[in-house]
């Protein structure tokens, strides 16, 4: 692994551990089922990626009969903090109010989630 433990996932691989967050435990076949409309992959493919998914302690697998029952070791809140860090760390030099603004300037914000983000800061600054 690199010099440090990078947690950012790819997006097949978040949407597998999506999977795992919303269902707890699947199989492989339970896995490439749930992604299998919005994505062109084969059973083998989310196999290997569940494998090294776990390689990376993201999941675990106990044995079930024939085959592996994969459960999320990683917060699904977890893993978005520190793949923003390392957003934030790599694209604005670790300065977050430069993510935010980046995201107000660029983003397509919809009314109510401007209204949302506004009573967070204010409940912040309290």
């Amino acid at each position: 692994m690199a010099e440090r433990d990078r947690s950012r996932l790819g997006t097949l691989q978040l949407a597998v551990m999506r999977v795992l967050w919303e269902r707890g435990e699947c199989s492989v076949n339970d896995v490439h089922a749930a992604i299998a409309d919005s994505r062109t992959v084969a059973p083998t493919t989310v196999a290997t990626l569940l494998k090294r998914l776990e390689k990376r302690e993201y999941v675990a697998h106990r044995t079930e009969g024939r085959q592996f029952v994969y459960r999320a070791l990683r917060d699904e809140r977890d893993v978005h903090r520190s793949m923003v860090s390392e957003l934030t760390d790599d694209l604005f030099a670790g300065e977050a109010s430069e993510l935010v603004v980046h995201l107000l300037r660029e983003g397509d914000i919809a009314e109510g989630d401007l209204e949302h983000i506004k009573r967070l800061i204010a409940e912040r600054e309290k």
